[in-house]
């Protein structure tokens, strides 16, 4: 296999995987990852199509995993393992992923569009009252329609709770 071929394989792989086709990805990306199995992009979007294709999920995290051991600092890894793990079943720890991600990626934009669209929930309004309680959902609603005006989103809310 000469030098460019494995990219040539991943690039031909991912494109499969953006449009929707894991199944015909799942050969390409396993070409480009045995090739060079410590690419940790190739590992983890290998992973990641066997996740979308559901032929190994077990293995599918534990490449997601080690990829993610390879490189801390690489956002689109944490969407990947998140993704595996949303798809295995385990909404907890795709959240965790996310969430840890933050710290290491200095709050890169895309785990943050990912921790949006799992729907991360802010704090209810009135704290000592249930979240369905009919005050804490009318001001919720009324939260939400101010902060979109204001174009603050939960997570940047959170942000500023942190600090």
């Amino acid at each position: 296999m000469s030098e460019s071929e494995p990219i040539n394989e991943f690039k031909k792989g991912l494109a499969a995987l953006l449009s929707g086709q894991s199944r015909s990805a799942v050969p390409h990306l396993q070409k480009a990852f045995e090739h060079d199995a410590g690419n940790p992009f190739y590992v983890s979007y290998y992973g990641l199509a066997l996740a979308r294709t559901r032929e190994d999920c077990a293995r599918a995290t534990w490449l997601c995993q080690a990829a993610l051991r390879m490189k801390r600092d690489q956002p689109d890894l944490y969407v990947n393992l998140a993704e595996v793990y949303r798809r295995d079943g385990a909404p907890e720890d795709a959240l965790w992923t996310l969430y840890s991600g933050l710290q290491f990626t200095r709050w890169d934009s895309r785990l943050v569009r990912a921790l949006e669209r799992m729907g991360v929930r802010r704090q209810p309004v009135l704290s000592f009252l249930d979240r369905k309680n009919f005050l804490n959902r009318q001001l919720g609603k009324l939260r939400h329609r101010l902060r979109g005006q204001t174009g603050v989103s939960a997570l940047e809310s959170l942000r500023e709770a942190r600090r």
